[in-house]
């Protein structure tokens, strides 16, 4: 079992040293059970390159077969661990910086005191991971789903503020209507394309936009938030960003009554890929942790005064 394990993540790798750095062992080690795995099935299940290595026609047969097997056992061994309601292993979890410094950080711990026999590796870059060819379990994302080939289930809402210093609106005054950001400096999210401009929805539920000079961008949330802290501007941010600085008056929200183009989190996984009961255990955790309503809203209570 051990030398079918690394052929099939040496093809989800892409190579022997990226596989060997995914089972934590040596790199000639899987080399080893490849070579064995060849010589006692007496073909080439590889063709190697000193670039890249591809599936011959038997290997990609005997491929498809080897995730069916090692599927139907990882479902036997869950049937066995949920018997005695234990949850046993390792999670791979991508998801973008700033939302996993604030989010899932603080989670993951609850998480792994509740199931002390799992493990959790956590990649946090803004860049979308390829889940299957980097070998994780799941992603946590942000925003539109591009990608059909995954399935998905919406974690929360994430609602979008346009908010300010208290300093920047002292001295350049409180816009009264979308359109009046025009005469304000804006900060940009650069990652989102169509932040170029910030969109709403009228009263009529039609969606309309407004382009707005900035004056600062930048890929990082964070970031934009220090900058409006600092009275550079106004910015349009999701909730889950903001949330301790609207708490503690670092910044205020403006135009609180406009519905802002809302977007949602979700967590994604392959369709190919067995939902294993480790992954929907912290599917299930991860949602009812956040809320619904999230609780990063609950600032938005106490803005100003208002409940939005």
């Amino acid at each position: 079992m051990a030398e079918i394990e690394a052929f099939v993540k040496i093809v989800e790798a892409g190579g022997v040293g990226a596989a060997a750095e995914r089972l934590d062992i040596a790199k000639s080690v899987v080399s080893r059970r490849l070579r064995d795995l060849e010589a006692r099935l007496g073909v080439r299940l590889l063709q190697r390159t000193t670039r890249r290595i591809s599936l011959t026609e038997v290997g990609r047969a005997y491929h498809e077969r080897c995730l069916r097997i090692l599927a139907d056992l990882e479902e036997a061994d869950q049937a066995a661990t949920q018997e005695h309601g234990t949850l046993r292993g390792r999670l791979r979890v991508a998801a973008p910086l700033t939302f996993g410094i604030m989010h899932l950080g603080p989670a993951i711990p609850a998480f792994l005191e509740a199931n002390p026999e799992m493990s959790i590796e956590l990649d946090l870059n803004d860049r979308r991971h390829d889940l299957v060819d980097e070998g994780f379990d799941l992603a946590v994302r942000i925003g539109k789903l591009e990608d059909s080939s995954l399935i998905a289930r919406k974690l929360a809402r994430v609602r979008n503020v346009a908010c300010a210093s208290p300093a920047y609106l002292a001295r350049h005054g409180r816009p009264e209507r979308p359109e009046d950001l025009v005469n304000h400096s804006g900060l940009r999210y650069t990652n989102v394309p169509e932040r170029r401009s910030w969109t709403w929805l009228d009263g009529e539920g039609q969606e309309r936009s407004v382009s707005v000079p900035f004056r600062f961008a930048a890929n990082n949330g964070e970031i934009l938030v220090t900058a409006a802290e600092a009275g550079l501007g106004i910015m349009v941010h999701p909730v889950f960003i903001v949330h301790r600085a609207i708490e503690e008056g670092r910044l205020e929200v403006v135009l609180p009554d406009v519905e802002w183009r809302e977007i949602s989190a979700y967590a994604v996984w392959p369709q190919g890929q067995q939902l294993s009961a480790k992954v929907r255990a912290f599917v299930d955790f991860l949602a009812e942790r956040f809320g619904d309503p999230p609780y990063w809203e609950r600032c938005l209570d106490k803005s100003n005064g208002r409940a939005t």
